[in-house]
């Protein structure tokens, strides 16, 4: 059995009057989910929390119902479900209150089910994976520059200082059908997972980000210098990091050991 523990922390950033990310996550049942909203006054903000909120709690309650251990498949189609319901959640407030118009969110959401993570996503919002010092994106933006690295037009290089690498082309309550990417991966012992904002890494490198994980074995430090590291270079924008550290669940000593005071 895998054992996760989670830290997450969020922060306005030094430009911006109000922080339009959205973060929770659900240590019992392995939920983590982040958002970063846009859109007009304060509906960036609307947008996120009620990704968030709907896919958290819908998740939470689908886990919770019964003793029943479901499949990846079935957890990704419910994480599916989810991003569904939250898209058309967005949509419909947006048709009904003229102040949230044209509001939208990208959105990142994980279950580490047992020795595996089942990873949803749409817009730019990422997720990391730190494994025996080497950290790998495995997430893939939705964004027009990420569409002109896939076609050859620029190096990941070239992309990471082009104009205009905000431009998504995908994202909640934007279209009637979201497209999710949702994909499985298999978690080993000592995994580091961070979900994270384009806020923090429109203002650090991955080699800067991998710097950072390195520099403690705790997660509450880590997400307190990855944030204070982004500020200090600018902090152009709201900055939030979602952390999921995966170890072996501490094995329960049987009957016998016990008697014999043995561990």
């Amino acid at each position: 059995m895998m054992h996760y523990s989670f830290h997450a922390l969020t922060d306005a950033g030094l430009v911006r009057a109000n922080n339009e990310d959205a973060l929770a996550f659900d240590t019992a049942l392995g939920v983590a989910v982040l958002a970063d909203g846009m859109g007009g006054y304060n509906a960036g903000e609307v947008a996120s929390s009620m990704a968030v909120q709907l896919v958290t709690s819908e998740l939470v309650r689908w886990l919770s119902a019964d003793d029943t251990q479901h499949s990846p498949s079935q957890v990704a189609r419910m994480l599916e479900t989810c991003f569904d319901e939250a898209n058309v959640a967005i949509l419909n407030a947006a048709n009904a209150n003229p102040q949230y118009a044209g509001m939208g969110t990208t959105l990142v959401a994980g279950v580490f089910h047992g020795g595996k993570l089942i990873l949803g996503h749409v817009g730019d919002s990422r997720c990391y994976r730190l494994r025996d010092g080497v950290l790998t994106q495995i997430t893939k933006d939705h964004s027009m520059l990420q569409e002109q690295v896939d076609a050859g037009y620029l190096t990941q290089e070239q992309a990471a200082f082009a104009p205009g690498k905000n431009l998504l082309t995908r994202a909640l309550g934007v279209e009637d059908v979201v497209r999710v990417e949702i994909h499985e991966h298999p978690v080993q012992d000592g995994d580091l997972y961070v979900m994270c904002t384009d806020g923090l890494t429109d203002m650090l490198t991955d080699k800067d980000i991998l710097s950072s994980l390195n520099n403690h074995n705790n997660l509450t430090l880590v997400a307190t210098e990855l944030v204070a590291r982004a500020n200090l270079n600018g902090g152009r924008d709201n900055i939030s990091v979602l952390l999921a550290q995966a170890g072996k669940a501490p094995e329960k000593s049987g009957l016998i050991s016990r008697l014999f005071g043995k561990p």
